[in-house]
């Protein structure tokens, strides 16, 4: 009896709890759904009131995509908006800063090598992306803008740099030397004298001239900071027994300042002696390497040569076929009949030459130019071999 009773009990109690569970079970369900049908109707509220004054609108449908036939249209848009879509001068402020920052070291320290955070950019590495980003963080609306690729104005390179700079900072593009405000140039310095209200921006290949002689740039830093510059030196004496003369065509080695040997770029020695005591800033900028090297307005550039083994300029032979200039870097070409001449390497000052023959290199400035008045070398073409060297 004492267990049936017990057992009864305790199937009372069981019971009991599943009947409390499924009511509690229950009427939470029942809860819930009357607190989701609350939230549902006071969203509606809440949505058809915003609908009512215009806070919530339908979403825009979705733009149709290009197609290939509409192209044209889409090039016509793109060069229409001009500047608009880009930063001004491309890149941003952050990097604009840094590249001003590494360049004020740069001319701080005449020939030295500065390292900075080269960034992509739209070119072929190269091809003058560390110039291009010096001049963009240069560049500003009042300034006239100039690029040269190997004397040339209308060079590929040159023409989609200029673009590049016309489209992004809205400055006005130039191919006159002594009308430009920034100059970007690849390989050459340009004939006219440059004055101190310009800036030379040259695009580098290879910053350190060491690296001829010891590809290690650990070594060459160090040889930087000490000053020991013994392999360069027996380099040129090397060249000397072999050619019984200095035979570096371009980026002829310079001492900046007594202190920095440096490369001038693959300027032709023709070029070199301007650097020295100019009155415009030259700054040598690498993207590939992220460098940025300077040379001040009156800084002393010293090509490196023996006693008895000077520096020497190229020598040509002809005159330019085209102005008639034997004060002029010129280059080699050959016509359509085979025969081969010789023509000014800078087309801007040869054009001017052209239209008058009596200009001169510094017609533009009020004062007499030191290295306006190198004399070229006599030259033997029998012994010469007819070619500039």
């Amino acid at each position: 009896m004492t267990d049936r009773g017990e057992s009864d009990d305790d199937t009372l109690r069981t019971g009991d709890g599943v009947d409390a569970g499924e009511s509690s079970t229950a009427a939470e369900t029942e809860a819930g759904e009357s607190t989701t049908g609350t939230e549902t109707d006071a969203e509606d509220e809440t949505r058809e009131g915003l609908e009512s004054d215009g806070g919530v609108s339908e979403p825009a449908p979705s733009s149709p995509g290009v197609a290939p036939e509409s192209v044209d249209g889409l090039l016509e848009g793109v060069e229409s908006a001009g500047i608009e879509g880009y930063n001004y001068a491309y890149l941003d402020e952050h990097t604009k800063r840094e590249v001003r920052r590494a360049t004020l070291k740069a001319i701080a320290i005449p020939g030295h090598q500065v390292p900075f955070a080269s960034r992509e950019m739209p070119l072929a590495r190269g091809w003058g992306t560390g110039g291009i980003q010096v001049s963009l963080s240069l560049l500003g609306p009042d300034d006239t803008f100039k690029v040269i690729d190997q004397g040339s104005d209308e060079s590929v390179n040159a023409a989609n740099i200029r673009r590049l700079a016309e489209t992004t900072a809205n400055v006005d593009p130039t191919r006159d030397t002594t009308a430009a405000s920034i100059i970007q140039t690849r390989h050459r310095i340009p004939e006219e004298v440059l004055t101190d209200e310009q800036i030379l921006v040259l695009q580098v290949p290879t910053t350190d001239p060491l690296r001829k002689v010891d590809g290690s740039d650990d070594r060459n830093r160090r040889r930087h900071a000490h000053q020991n510059y013994s392999k360069m030196w027996v380099s040129l004496y090397e060249n000397v027994v072999e050619w019984d003369e200095i035979q570096i065509g371009a980026a002829y080695p310079v001492l900046v300042n007594g202190r920095y040997l440096m490369s001038p770029s693959p300027i032709p020695r023709w070029d070199t002696p301007k650097l020295h005591q100019a009155e415009t800033l030259f700054l040598f900028a690498a993207g590939r390497e992220a460098r940025i090297y300077a040379v001040p307005p009156h800084t002393d550039v010293e090509p490196l040569a023996f006693e008895d083994k000077r520096f020497q300029r190229e020598r040509f032979p002809e005159a330019c076929a085209l102005c008639g200039s034997t004060d002029t870097y010129r280059t080699e070409v050959e016509t359509d009949d085979g025969k081969r001449l010789y023509a000014c390497n800078d087309t801007s000052f040869c054009e001017k030459r052209q239209r008058d023959p009596s200009i001169q290199k510094a017609h533009h400035v009020d004062r007499d130019v030191g290295w306006e008045r190198l004399e070229e070398p006599a030259v033997d073409a029998a012994n010469d071999g007819g070619e500039g060297r």
